[in-house]
């Protein structure tokens, strides 16, 4: 039965290249006339292009190209323009934000401003494409739920980098840039509010992630399954079931106890996803504005043990001298 094990596409029809659906002419038109490379077809269609970029789509890569700019050529000014240097260190180098001295006032360049800087043009660049995923879905006729989408990752996006930071008053809270010290801020940002473990926003979004995984996977494996019984064209079963959503629906009677319908399975699949950033920006946006330290809230609503006491107390840090009220 191996032959039937379709997770690569084994056999890729080729006909002439499809411009795409016809529509009312405008001030930027399709680039290109398509072509086709045959490892794509291997994972879904071949064909690529032609590309609509459009004016937002334009300014949306020039800005992610000088925000990419400033944050390499910083880094590579931060290992003395060495290139070699640079390509071995990547993964630990950054670009800081500013000092929380400066709160949120304008810093030199070399003491933040850059980072302020790089962070305008990034951001710039992702609502720019976030307009532009908007604005092609409406004129090709479509809803708008990607757009949507995409706009969670955005919120989460904001408050790390903007709202939060604004809100507590300095620009040192935000997020640098790099990879492993990106990583580094989020395992002192836990330490610091007493374990983001315990928030529950934080709990709900990894289960809205993870979540999403598992229903991303169903739904594949159950499409890929009945795929040689039509599953994979999903509107014409939606219409008109057959066999395969027949037989894909009594598997998961039988292995779940019910089963989403083949339109539904994608509102579920929806809404993980997006919840996912959603509820999480909401547990970042909390933290430091509203709670300072996540475990001894857990311990106070009765989520949490305390600390057994053969060790000492815990001190909520906010109430030491000195202490930034």
């Amino acid at each position: 039965m191996a032959e039937y094990q379709n997770i690569f596409t084994r056999v890729q029809v080729r006909a002439p290249a499809y411009p795409g659906t016809p529509l009312p002419s405008g001030v930027w038109g399709r680039q290109g006339k398509g072509g086709f490379i045959h490892l794509l077809g291997r994972f879904g269609d071949a064909q690529i292009g032609p590309i609509y970029l459009g004016t937002t789509g334009l300014l949306s890569l020039i800005c992610g190209f000088l925000a990419f700019e400033i944050i390499g050529l910083n880094m590579l000014a931060s290992v003395h323009w060495n290139p070699i240097q640079f390509v071995r260190q990547l993964p630990w180098l950054a670009l800081e934000p500013p000092s929380p001295s400066y709160g949120l006032h304008l810093p030199p360049l070399k003491d933040g401003g850059w980072w302020l800087m790089a962070g305008f043009f990034l951001t710039a660049s992702l609502l720019l494409w976030w307009v532009r995923m908007y604005r092609r879905a409406r004129a090709l006729g479509l809803g708008t739920h990607t757009a949507w989408a995409f706009m969670s990752a955005i919120w989460l996006y904001l408050v790390l980098g903007i709202i939060r930071p604004v809100l507590m008053g300095n620009f040192g809270e935000a997020v640098p840039f790099g990879l492993f010290p990106h990583l580094d801020w989020t395992a002192a940002f836990s330490l610091r509010y007493g374990n983001l473990f315990y928030n529950p926003f934080h709990a709900l979004s990894i289960a809205f992630l993870y979540g999403s995984a598992l229903l991303f996977a169903m739904h594949a494996g159950t499409i890929l399954a009945v795929s040689r019984y039509g599953g994979d064209r999903e509107l014409e079963q939606i219409l008109d079931r057959g066999t395969a959503t027949e037989r894909a629906a009594l598997f998961w009677r039988w292995t779940m106890g019910f089963n989403a319908t083949m339109e539904s399975i994608h509102r579920w699949a929806w809404w993980f996803a997006v919840l996912t950033p959603l509820v999480g920006g909401i547990g970042i946006l909390l933290t430091g504005t509203v709670v300072d330290n996540w475990y001894l809230w857990a311990v106070k609503h009765h989520v949490a043990p305390m600390y057994p006491h053969v060790f000492a107390p815990v001190i909520d840090p906010a109430s030491l001298p000195g202490a930034v009220k």
